[in-house]
């Protein structure tokens, strides 16, 4: 089953004194499959938090198509199926963490009282928020009110979730409870797109990436397939004369060579470890920065 898919989407915008269009998104194609969690990875101004826009109605785009469901387009019933938290999120100040996380539940219109009550508590305890549930929003720390965002994404069940740099803010422990509620939400069966510029939380959270650089796509699939564009370079770790060493290695004919001569030697093998991570391949593709 497809939970969303994206083709050729193009956005412009209008900007300065003498007005200049500036085209933001150039025939964005993408595909999720339900029941999985994407990274939306790329540097600033490529054009992530415009096409979450987009795809949930608060842009209009140029042109593309946006359905969601295996084709269904975005309508009052598909909204009450996604939770969404924006990049730059706004609360209101005045109300609790129960009576914000009350105010949404009730506005989906899809749960009991008794119902509802259950999953503010649950959700609230998931996000590391039980203690402060009585506490004004005002009185929160940016990593809280980032926290109790996620809890309103979830509060009504949704089956795709969407996550606009969700880490933001966040001290490591607050990272930790996310990446947690993230492999939950996996295991419960919901799909999770979320964007991010920490690209270690991405590694380690997503099974599939959609990559964009200055409003283009540049790839959508597994994270092991990009990986694998860094190449077969490794890192043997052993025990020489007392001593732990370790020698890098930059191809899988090299790794044979290099294991079968520190075995020669009496060396102890203590691991091989796949050189590669999603920040060096980052790196290495030109996709850090951003020109736009």
């Amino acid at each position: 089953m497809s939970i969303l898919k994206i083709e050729k989407l193009n956005k412009s915008y209008v900007r300065g004194f003498i007005p200049k269009t500036y085209k933001v998104l150039h025939d964005v194609s993408f595909e999720l499959p339900s029941r999985s969690v994407t990274g939306f990875l790329g540097g600033n101004g490529a054009g992530k938090t415009t096409t979450i826009k987009c795809l949930l109605g608060l842009a209009y785009p140029d042109s593309g198509e946006i359905t969601f469901f295996d084709g269904q387009p975005l309508s009052e019933n598909v909204k009450r199926r996604i939770g969404f938290l924006p990049e730059r999120p706004y609360f209101y100040e005045y109300l609790t963490g129960v009576e914000f996380l009350r105010f949404y539940g009730q506005l989906s219109g899809t749960m009991k009282k008794n119902v509802l009550e259950d999953r503010i508590n649950a959700l609230l305890k998931r996000v590391d928020l039980f203690h402060a549930k009585d506490k004004r929003l005002r009185e929160y720390s940016k990593g809280m009110v980032q926290k109790i965002g996620v809890a309103q994404a979830l509060i009504h069940d949704p089956e795709l979730v969407i996550l606009d740099e969700p880490m933001s803010g966040l001290d490591p422990d607050g990272r930790f409870y996310l990446a947690e509620i993230i492999r939950e939400a996996a295991n419960e069966g919901r799909s999770v797109f979320f964007s991010s510029h920490l690209l270690p939380d991405a590694e380690a959270l997503c099974q599939r990436l959609v990559i964009l650089k200055s409003g283009t796509m540049t790839y959508q699939g597994p994270l092991d397939t990009f990986l694998q564009k860094m190449g077969e370079a490794a890192i043997i770790t052993f025990l020489a004369s007392g001593t732990k060493q370790t020698v890098r290695v930059e191809t899988e004919a090299d790794l044979q060579t290099e294991l079968s001569k520190l075995i020669r030697q009496g060396a102890s093998i203590e691991a091989v470890k796949k050189d590669r991570n999603l920040e060096q391949a980052f790196i290495k593709m030109g996709l850090r920065g951003d020109g736009t």
